[in-house]
């Protein structure tokens, strides 16, 4: 499966996309094209992070605790977000490139940094339900998240996904996201 169709198919739903939109006093299209750059950027950081053994342990725990989710009310999930854990999330995610990632979200999208960041708090923890969720459908361990995020990410979307990474996630410029989130897999997902 997709995941990342599977997310925007849920957060692009014309009911969600009002919802969204309201919450940030925002135009929908802008909260679509956020959605469109955001997820992607935030699946890469994920899957960058659990390159490393650290990294990969710190993701699977998260992926547990969230796998039970209900996430098949996309409106009741995104309205009964606890914006507080899902900025946690969300800061594990991107780590030091927070701040980078949501300017040139923001740039992208029409919105300012505060709609991005408020979008981003939510779409982080419904994330972590679904890819977790996922994770338990396929019965991914530990030792090969790398291999089942590929899969559940869909190889279709990877040079896109990786693109979209390093136009958000590279904060000096030199096409390559190695550097920059190497700073930040020493904090992932730490509670």
């Amino acid at each position: 499966m997709d995941i990342l169709k599977l997310l925007l198919d849920q957060v692009e739903n014309q009911d969600a996309l009002k919802q969204l939109s309201k919450t940030v006093g925002a135009k929908p299209e802008q909260v679509k094209k956020l959605a469109e750059d955001g997820l992607p950027t935030l699946l890469a950081a994920m899957s960058k992070n659990a390159s490393t053994e650290k990294g990969a342990a710190s993701l699977n725990k998260a992926l547990n605790q969230h796998q039970d989710d209900n996430t098949d009310d996309v409106l009741g999930f995104l309205k009964g977000v606890d914006l507080k854990e899902g900025g946690k999330i969300l800061n594990h995610i991107l780590g030091d490139k927070t701040a980078n990632v949501e300017n040139k979200l923001a740039a992208s999208s029409g919105l300012n940094k505060i709609q991005v960041d408020t979008l981003l708090t939510q779409f982080a923890p419904l994330l972590l339900a679904q890819l977790g969720k996922q994770k338990k459908q396929v019965d991914v361990k530990e030792g090969n998240l790398v291999a089942g995020l590929g899969s559940l990410l869909g190889q279709t979307n990877s040079k896109d996904l990786m693109g979209l990474a390093t136009k958000f996630l590279d904060s000096d410029g030199d096409g390559d996201i190695m550097d920059d989130l190497g700073k930040t897999l020493g904090n992932f997902f730490k509670k």
